[in-house]
């Protein structure tokens, strides 16, 4: 925590870090739009932040005439409401635990404005989950600057729903909670980031571009009209919960493997369920699905699994072992462009060489310019704090620093 002596003017600032996560088993409805609960309970992965990270600042002076936001360099409205309600309910906690008596609480600092500035590392709304990365990075931010502590995950999910799983790293589930007020529609660690090593992760980036529904909206509709999203909630995932959360603490592949693409392909007929219909896969992505399952089938096994969010984009979860062919495979059938910046980001994968015959095994057409870039990546920690000063996005003016 950085105080500057500005001109007599005191100033608070803390940079975290916060990262994506992915559902395995999907969280599509809510049974209350204010305070984004959902109709069934999901699970995640939390991806590394080395790759997909969301960093924020957060300054507070009494010198700051209001609330103010920047989000990717650009300034944002702070009135927006869940904006409001992350701010309004730290503020309340950190309120709370003064008039409870807790000492090291900075007293001074609760009637100031904050100046809040944020980066993602990745494409913003390209459905990869950067409101889950921003609104956890946001509350974590805050509450380290407010003397906040304690469950903070139904804090962040009335940001964004997906945002709580972002509290912790590894293996979480977010639990759908029973009771009106949300209190028990919390986030919880399966399983840290360490336990399952060999799990990686690849994200193949079909095009950065903005969803054409958003996932508020889209979901919305679908709770209106689908018969089979009604279905889904009641009486699939909550078995699908249970297998899920004894297939990560077995660390069973197949089992893992195959409850993820059942679970992405239900939540995509869902979503063609829904009136008017949605679609968020397109032909890349179908191709891709199309690829996994001749590629396990070639083998005679499960080795790679997809699971799409509400955008094209895939997500394949396999072992170690089987990165470096499954990332040629992926480039011999999406060939990159030659001058087209790096294909492969992230955790480097060695070059080999694929067998004609799984090369016919797959017996699929090249399609030049389909896939954009790889992530290679795996499970991630939690939120944490920047040490680094060097590393505030806000100058000791409160404003962002000019970014080079």
């Amino acid at each position: 925590i950085k105080m500057s002596e500005d001109s007599g003017k005191k100033l608070t600032m803390v940079t975290c870090s916060a990262p994506v996560n992915i559902a395995v088993i999907k969280y599509w409805g809510k049974r209350d739009e204010e305070l984004i609960l959902p109709i069934n309970s999901s699970l995640s992965v939390t991806l590394h932040q080395d790759q997909l990270k969301t960093t924020t600042t957060v300054a507070c002076s009494r010198s700051f005439q209001e609330d103010r936001i920047w989000l990717n360099g650009k300034e944002e409205d702070i009135t927006q409401p869940r904006l409001q309600s992350c701010l309004r309910e730290i503020r309340r906690l950190a309120r709370k635990r003064r008039s409870d008596g807790e000492a090291d609480v900075d007293t001074a600092g609760l009637s100031h404005k904050v100046h809040i500035c944020s980066v993602n590392n990745f494409p913003t709304a390209a459905g990869l989950a950067s409101s889950a990365a921003g609104y956890a990075c946001l509350v974590y931010t805050l509450s380290r600057v407010m003397g906040v502590e304690g469950e903070l995950s139904e804090v962040s999910r009335q940001g964004s729903g997906s945002a709580c799983r972002s509290m912790y790293g590894g293996f979480v589930q977010w639990i759908m909670g029973q009771q009106g007020d949300g209190k028990d529609s919390l986030a919880q660690q399966v399983e840290p980031e360490t336990h399952w090593p060999e799990l990686r992760v690849l994200v193949l980036v079909v095009s950065a571009e903005r969803k054409p529904v958003g996932s508020t909206s889209g979901m919305q509709t679908s709770v209106e009209t689908s018969s089979l999203l009604k279905h889904r909630a009641d009486s699939v995932v909550p078995a699908r919960m249970k297998e899920m959360i004894e297939a990560v603490h077995k660390r069973d592949f197949t089992a893992f493997a195959e409850l993820t693409m059942k679970d992405s392909n239900q939540f995509h007929a869902t979503c063609l369920d829904t009136y008017p219909p949605i679609f968020y896969l397109n032909d890349v992505s179908r191709r891709v699905i199309n690829l996994v399952h001749r590629y396990n089938h070639h083998y005679r096994e499960t080795k790679v699994a997809y699971t799409f969010d509400a955008g094209p984009n895939a997500v394949i979860y396999t072992l170690q072992q089987n990165v470096e062919e499954f990332v040629q495979v992926v480039k011999h059938l999406f060939p990159p462009e030659t001058n087209g910046g790096q294909f492969l980001k992230g955790v480097p994968v060695a070059p080999t060489t694929l067998s004609e015959e799984l090369k016919q095994a797959i017996g699929m057409e090249p399609m030049v310019k389909g896939i954009s870039y790889i992530i290679s990546t795996k499970a991630g920690p939690g939120p944490r704090v920047v040490e680094d000063p060097s590393e505030h996005l806000l100058g000791s003016d409160g404003l962002p620093k000019e970014s080079a």
